[in-house]
């Protein structure tokens, strides 16, 4: 073969993957200008520490004092902070925003985090009175969802849900000094059952920062 053909054979291959590369990074400029035109600006209320959703003196989860004794208190802060939080993502809110699927191709919405964790929070009461098994409200957790909409009479009935389901798993906890007792039909743990619903929270708290920032840009802690 003569050199010059492979020289020129060489360029031409080089020519194409240049050419390739162009394409690629057009195409994701594109992609990228598409998804800024339609994502809302990041904004947040607080002043005092930007990275928060509120300043210290709005923000129900900062409280006076020392911080709790034992373990078990401790447990108990951290859920009702976390309830807490995921409640906060969702204020200033109506029906159809909180009902947006606004991470596709993800079926979450914030409404449907909230009817997924009443269906958790009756969950986790089950897993301790095994005998005394109540059904699920919403027809499972995946169709809490899938079933949710832009309606306020079920946004409503979702936030009362929330609160009963809430308190009922509280009540019964509570019955168990013990962290190592054992509960219900799986003898799980009240130790472990109090971490997997700190876990809970803090998971479904981590996708509420991104549902309500594509809904209105809204960020912070």
């Amino acid at each position: 073969m003569h050199p010059g053909s492979e020289f020129g054979r060489r360029q031409s291959v080089q020519i194409l993957q240049a050419g390739f590369r162009t394409s690629l990074v057009n195409a994701s400029s594109e992609a990228q200008n598409a998804y800024m035109s339609t994502t809302p600006n990041r904004w947040t209320k607080a002043s005092v520490y930007p990275d928060m959703w509120v300043d210290p003196d709005d923000d129900p989860r900062n409280t006076d004092g020392r911080s709790p004794d034992g373990e078990a208190e401790t447990q108990l802060e951290f859920i009702r902070d976390y309830r807490s939080t995921l409640r906060m993502k969702c204020e200033g809110l109506d029906a159809e925003q909180l009902a947006m699927r606004s991470v596709p191709p993800s079926t979450m919405s914030l409404l449907g985090l909230l009817r997924h964790m009443v269906e958790v929070e009756r969950d986790w009461c089950n897993w301790i009175t095994a005998d005394e098994t109540r059904p699920s409200l919403y027809g499972g957790l995946d169709a809490a969802f899938s079933t949710s909409g832009a309606d306020a009479d079920m946004l409503a009935r979702t936030w009362s849900d929330l609160a009963a389901e809430q308190a009922t798993t509280d009540a019964e906890v509570a019955k168990y000094e013990d962290l190592g007792a054992r509960l219900g039909e799986s003898q799980i743990a009240v130790r472990e059952l109090q971490i997997h619903r700190i876990e809970e929270y803090a998971r479904h708290c981590g996708h509420a920062d991104l549902l309500r920032e594509c809904i209105d840009g809204r960020t912070g802690q």
